[in-house]
């Protein structure tokens, strides 16, 4: 990695200094040269020559040594001996040093998120590697999961990267084929609805531009890097639970997920007591789909008999025909506040049994 990043550097020195300029490793090794026939050579001597002092002189080149890190890990070498070359090799040395240490700062911070994301780091290291990362720990910030569900060969990391160029404060990562994680930074205080928005974008960008469809899961937003694999695992719980409930929504904020949140929650036996005790034996598979479709009406239109009537054009006296019949079979009369309640709970619990999620 820190070869390329070398690299990038040296060849644009090509032309700004008319002599031939590289990094050596401690073995003595060119890792980088602005003329490329030379990386992979071996400067003999190189070892024992190092260790007089951080700047020399040896073969017609002028070396500085430096590192990020406490002990000299590389060597700037510039063409030629005299206090030009040198002053060359110096300033170059500076300028390498302070780019490695920034490039593997952003990298360990990427990996350091990651960690944390992922729970693979213990509490108590992760303000000591933020310290040493000088990473700040007490800012607001929110885990977005990015779940693919069709699309083509493009990337969706590279996509949602492109799209938080901020290195320093977004990171991105893939966990797996189909899931990207964003940990984004927010201001305090932010509206959901605003994190939504963002999610949104990011939606809409991959669809349009990239035809890749997908869905986003949102976590709580969390004040402290300590609580980011809990906003994590948050944002998975509002991706299952929304696949379960809320399947044609491409948002799922599990600040939003109300009582389906509380019934994913739960465990089966007691969802499949509640289902028996609510309804008689087999009365809820006895209702048909234009059954289920009217009683789901029903409830968008806020139990109003003549608004979902005039909404599913049937005559007033036909949908309370209907209802009747749900009485019936069930037992629960939908125009009744607490009955309906109850049959909207039921029909949710045993949606969830159907579907058996993956619980986190």
């Amino acid at each position: 990695m820190a070869n390329r990043v070398f690299q990038g550097v040296v060849y644009q020195m090509k032309d700004a200094i008319d002599r031939t300029v590289g990094v050596v490793d401690e073995t003595g090794t060119v890792i980088s040269c602005s003329d490329l026939g030379r990386i992979g050579e071996v400067r003999e001597g190189f070892v024992a020559e190092r260790l007089s002092g951080d700047s020399f002189v040896k073969d017609g080149c002028s070396y500085h040594q430096f590192s990020s890190n406490k002990h000299n890990d590389y060597s700037v070498f510039v063409e030629g001996v005299d206090d030009t070359s040198m002053q060359f090799a110096n300033l170059l040395a500076i300028s390498l040093q302070s780019i490695k240490q920034y490039h593997d700062e952003k990298f360990d911070k990427a990996n350091f998120i990651k960690n944390v994301v992922l729970d693979n780091i213990l509490p108590g290291d992760i303000y000591a590697k933020a310290r040493e990362l000088h990473f700040v720990t007490d800012v607001s910030r929110v885990v977005l999961l990015i779940r693919v569900t069709s699309g083509n060969d493009i990337s969706a990391y590279d996509v949602v990267s492109s799209l938080f160029p901020d290195k320093q404060k977004d990171f991105v990562f893939n966990i797996s084929e189909t899931d990207t994680v964003l940990v984004k930074e927010i201001k305090r205080g932010i509206d959901q609805r605003d994190v939504e928005k963002l999610a949104s974008s990011i939606v809409d960008t991959l669809s349009g531009e990239h035809y890749i469809k997908a869905v986003v899961g949102i976590g709580t937003p969390i004040g402290n890097v300590k609580d980011l694999a809990t906003s994590f695992k948050e944002a998975q719980i509002a991706m299952e639970v929304g696949k379960v409930f809320d399947t044609e929504q491409a948002i799922v904020s599990y600040d939003n997920l109300g009582i389906a949140r509380l019934i994913y929650q739960l465990p089966t036996t007691l969802c499949e007591t509640f289902l028996k005790e609510v309804f008689k034996q087999g009365s809820i598979e006895s209702l048909d789909a234009e059954t289920l479709f009217t009683i789901q009406r029903f409830f968008e239109n806020n139990l109003n008999v003549s608004e979902t009537s005039r909404g599913l054009f049937v005559h007033r006296n036909t949908l309370v025909y209907r209802l009747e019949k749900i009485k019936k079979l069930t037992g629960l009369d939908l125009r009744e506040f607490d009955d309906a309640i109850v049959f909207k709970i039921a029909l949710m619990v045993k949606k969830y049994l159907n579907a058996n999620p993956a619980k986190f």
